[in-house]
């Protein structure tokens, strides 16, 4: 019985597939935890989705930026653009069901050892402020209030956390850590905008947020993704897994109890 962590899929289904029979993945025994952004740039979205959910409990899906962008292209806030290869699931006849699936997935899904998230952790939350900031949001995309949320979420303030914060600003925020984060101020405030690698950062004050120095731990280590110029990222406490596979990079998989990767090339 293996627990295995896959980095973004964005409809690469058949690298997900390669790379699934190379670990020997069974899903009656074994579980996938898989780091948001199950869809879209890639060529087999509906593909993925009907997949994943066909796994069952076996599977434990976290919600990412494109899979909430997806919910919105649904209720018309967006047009569904070429370049996110999604056309095909507004067309299929299980779309109700794959978005009403997908609209249940949580933000944060947590491991006696581990947490998995799709971008990252506000770095000025606890474990305990992160597990109830989730099942915040969470109760709202589940509820029939979930069209709201949607239709305001697309904003990139506020950019620092107040315990204070309600309403949309205290969302906006959640979702954005969980979803879009990337880099930090050193101060805290989340950075919307620079997807650079961090080698190639020259704004001083600007770090990942995984490297803030005071931020604060958690005593899991942190899974995400989301992030696919750091091609891959290993550290203390926090393991990147977005491997750019929909850029031409790789899909790669973590086996939890013997730290082991895996990896398959883009077709």
């Amino acid at each position: 019985m293996s627990t295995y962590i896959v980095g973004d899929i964005q409809g690469c289904f058949d690298e997900l597939q390669l790379l699934l029979e190379q670990a020997s993945f069974n899903p009656k025994q074994d579980t996938l935890w898989v780091a948001g952004d199950l869809v879209a740039r890639g060529p087999k979205s509906l593909e993925t989705l009907r997949f994943i959910r066909s796994l069952g409990d076996s599977a434990k899906v976290i919600l990412g930026n494109h899979d909430l962008h997806l919910l919105a292209v649904s209720l018309g806030i967006h047009k569904v653009k070429n370049k996110d290869k999604t056309a095909s699931i507004f067309h299929a006849h299980d779309k109700k069901e794959l978005l009403h699936w997908l609209r249940h997935q949580p933000l944060l899904a947590e491991h006696d050892e581990f947490v998995v998230c799709h971008a990252g952790i506000s770095p000025q939350w606890t474990l305990k402020q992160a597990r109830a900031n989730a099942r915040e949001v969470e109760a709202i995309l589940q509820s029939d209030d979930w069209t709201w949320l949607i239709e305001n979420m697309y904003s990139n303030q506020p950019d620092a956390w107040h315990d204070d914060l309600i309403g949309l600003d205290r969302y906006r925020y959640i979702i954005n850590a969980y979803t879009r984060m990337r880099f930090c101020f050193a101060d805290g405030r989340l950075d919307m905008e620079c997807k650079l690698p961090p080698e190639q950062i020259k704004q001083a004050g600007l770090v990942p947020w995984f490297e803030l120095k005071n931020r604060i731990k958690l005593n899991k280590t942190i899974l995400f993704g989301h992030w696919a110029a750091l091609e891959g990222y290993l550290g203390d406490d926090a393991i990147g897994l977005d491997t750019g596979c929909v850029w031409g990079g790789s899909l790669t998989m973590l086996r939890w109890e013997d730290k082991k990767f895996f990896t398959q090339q883009a077709l």
